[in-house]
Parts: C-alpha cells; sequence; structure tokens
C-alpha cells in the first residue's frame, strides 16, 4: 500500500497518511491506527504481529525508531487445565477456576439460572476472573448486584482505557445529548482519521462540523 496523496481535506484538516515504512516515529505517533493497519505494519516491519493494540503500537514505533522492540514475558499456557469449560456439566455448586472461559456452555449456564435477561459484560467477566474459589452460585448473586446499579440515575458502566472508540461516543454524546448514534459515529469516522497525539483521539466541540 502506498501512502496516499490526500493529506489535506475541504477543511484544510492532514489527513492521516497511508501505511508505508518511510514515516518517521513521530509521523508515525501523530495518528490513531485501527489494529489492522498496526498489524500491516508490523508484518512489513518483520516484527510479531500478536499482542493487545497498544503493545501493537509500541512495538511498531520501536522498530520505526530503529530500536529493539521491546520484549514481553510471555505468560505461560497451564498444560493441561484441571477444568473444561466448555465441555464440563455445570452446577451452582461448580468452583470457578482461573481458567474459565465464557463460551456456550458457560453461558448457558447463567442463563438457564438468571433467565433471558442475562447479558455477559465486561464489569461481570471481570468480576469472576478475579473471583477464583468461589462458586457459579456466587456469580450469580454478583450479577445481580451489577444489574443493580443501574436503577441508580447517575450509574455509569466504567470503559476500558483501550477502548478510544467508545470512550469518544460516550463523550461526544454527554456534550450534545441530542445527536443521534449515527451522527456521533460520523464524528468518530472523521477524527480519527485527524492528527491525535500518542494516537488518542479526544473529542472537541469543534469536531460537530464533520456533520455539516
Amino acid at each position: 500500500m502506498i501512502p496516499t496523496a490526500r493529506h489535506m481535506n475541504d477543511d484544510r484538516d492532514p489527513i492521516r497518511p497511508g501505511i508505508s515504512l518511510d514515516l518517521d516515529v513521530n509521523e508515525f505517533e501523530r495518528w490513531y491506527w485501527p489494529v489492522a493497519d498496526l498489524q500491516e505494519f508490523c508484518q512489513r516491519l518483520g516484527v510479531s504481529l500478536s499482542g493487545r493494540k497498544a503493545e501493537l503500537r509500541e512495538r511498531v514505533a520501536a522498530a520505526l525508531s530503529g530500536e529493539k522492540s521491546p520484549v514481553r514475558k510471555q505468560r505461560l499456557k497451564p498444560s493441561a487445565p484441571s477444568f473444561d469449560w466448555a465441555k464440563a456439566a455445570l452446577t451452582d455448586g461448580t468452583v470457578i477456576t482461573e481458567t474459565i472461559t465464557f463460551g456456550r456452555n458457560v453461558r448457558g449456564y447463567f442463563k438457564h439460572r438468571i433467565g433471558k435477561r442475562f447479558v455477559c459484560h465486561s464489569d461481570f467477566m471481570d468480576w469472576v476472573r478475579a473471583h477464583p474459589g468461589l462458586t457459579l452460585n456466587d456469580a450469580v448473586m454478583a450479577w445481580e448486584a451489577l444489574e443493580a446499579r443501574k436503577e441508580d440515575p447517575e450509574f455509569r458502566r466504567e470503559i476500558a482505557e483501550c477502548n478510544n472508540y467508545l470512550t469518544y461516543l460516550r463523550d461526544i454524546r454527554d456534550a450534545h445529548p441530542d445527536l443521534t448514534h449515527e451522527e456521533a459515529k460520523r464524528c468518530w469516522d472523521q477524527k480519527k482519521i485527524r492528527p491525535a497525539q500518542k494516537g488518542l483521539v479526544v473529542y472537541e466541540d469543534t469536531d460537530l462540523r464533520f456533520l455539516g
């Protein structure tokens, strides 16, 4: 892929260039890069494509600056899981282990216990992973407690720091409650291809110009 020539838009804003190994690290750091682009950078640079988005970005920046990619300790995988969460019969007394997964079998258990209301959201999964040794029945009660927070009109579910997209959409709709999801997304689509220090896309009031 050759860097595009579209470096300016009608508003005279600079637009993110295409993927190129000719970019220096400072230019690379000016922009938000989707995971797919970071993986393509890694492939072209001959470095590992594995890891989270922040790790990919760090790896590309290091390679573009001529440094060695940071070495991270690999997590040791258990040689043989002690419990097969995908196939085992689950009961209220089943003990949560560190190897728990949230596939069809586990979700099916919670749907059976809780009913159609059950949603396997990140808050709940984080709670379960943090409490090995407790039982699935304990997890059911924890889910109910987490859901009860919604009754508080000021409750807001936390968004992971790495989820720039959801953070941006929340911020722009907080500032402009009448904005539809589609309008907020249009602003995001335009803002993410413009300069973003260290790749972090931040909402600004001037972003509404993208709807014009």
